[in-house]
């Protein structure tokens, strides 16, 4: 799992049927205390968050579990949005997204 920003949306007429009613949003890990980029943009299934661009993410990278999420064994997926990020604390320092 990793935080990321969400960065963008990503667009497709023609997508796997079990994506049929998911959002597809471009996402970008970050240093959730500094907000820096600490990689490329990738593609992230939306599982009902509701969360959009600008907003800090955490992020599920793992197929097998991403599938369970989706509760889709079928589904061709490896990265899943679980949840929008409210803060972050480490070593006395806090963090606070809105």
């Amino acid at each position: 799992m990793f935080v990321a920003e969400v960065v963008g949306n990503v667009w497709g007429t023609r997508k796997h049927d079990s994506l049929r009613d998911r959002r597809l949003l471009l996402v970008r890990p970050i240093d959730p205390l500094t907000e820096k980029a600490l990689g490329d943009a990738q593609m992230a299934v939306e599982y009902g968050t509701g969360a959009g661009p600008g907003s800090i993410v955490l992020v599920m990278d793992e197929g097998g579990s991403a599938r369970s999420v989706l509760a889709d064994e079928a589904a061709p997926v490896r990265t899943v949005i679980v949840g929008v990020v409210d803060s972050v604390s480490s070593g006395g320092k806090v963090k606070k997204y809105e």
